[in-house]
C-alpha cells in the first residue's frame, strides 16, 4: 500500500507527505524530484528545451517505476493526473489523497515560486491557476478515493486526517 497525494501546486503535498512519511517510517518520493534527478535538469530546463509533453512522458516512466513498490508516500506534481495512465499505473497500491486550497491561498503559498514555467501564456498568474484548477479539477475527483481541503489546516492535522483514512481502509480491506 502507498499513499499518493494528488492536488494542484501550494495545496500542502510536500509538507504533508514528509509528515505523513515521518509518522509511518515510509519513504517520500517527489516524483518532480524524481524527475529532476534522472532528467539532471530542473523543470524550468526540462520545458525550454522539450517542451511540456516530453515532461509528461519522463512523469509517466517515474510512475511506472513507482508502482510496483510499496509503503511510499508519493508527493505527485499538480499535473500528474493529466495523463490516465499515470493513475493507472499508481491506483492499484496506491490510496489517493486529493488535497485542495482556495486560489487565494495557493497564491499566498507559491506565490514567489520560480521552479515551475507558465502552464498557459498570456495569463495573469490568477488567472492560469483558476484556468488550470477548472480544467483538473474533475480528473483530480475522478482519482481521488479522498478530499482533504488544506486552507486553514495545519499541515500535521491533514496528516492525521490522512492516517485516519488510511486505518480505516486498511480495517475494511481485511
Amino acid at each position: 500500500m502507498n499513499i499518493v497525494l494528488i492536488g494542484y501546486r501550494g495545496t500542502g503535498k510536500s509538507t504533508v507527505a514528509a509528515i505523513l512519511a515521518s509518522r509511518l517510517s515510509w519513504q517520500t518520493i517527489s516524483t518532480d524530484e524524481e524527475i529532476i534527478r534522472q532528467a539532471q535538469l530542473s523543470i524550468p530546463d526540462i520545458v525550454a528545451r522539450f517542451g511540456w509533453d516530453h515532461f509528461r512522458n519522463l512523469e509517466s516512466e517515474v510512475c511506472r517505476s513507482l508502482s510496483e513498490r510499496d509503503h511510499l508516500v508519493i508527493d505527485t506534481g499538480g499535473g500528474v493526473i493529466v495523463k490516465p495512465e499515470n493513475v493507472e499505473a499508481l491506483k492499484p497500491k496506491g490510496l489517493f489523497f486529493w488535497l485542495t486550497a482556495t486560489v487565494p491561498i495557493i497564491i499566498q503559498r507559491i506565490g514567489g515560486n520560480t521552479q515551475r514555467p507558465p502552464l498557459k501564456g498570456g495569463k495573469t498568474f490568477t488567472e492560469e491557476i483558476e484556468e488550470v484548477l477548472r480544467e483538473r479539477e474533475p480528473t483530480y475527483a475522478a482519482a481521488a478515493d479522498y478530499v482533504l481541503a488544506t486552507d486553514c489546516v495545519p499541515p500535521e492535522q491533514i496528516a492525521d486526517q490522512v492516517l485516519g483514512h488510511l486505518s480505516s481502509h486498511q480495517r475494511s480491506e481485511r
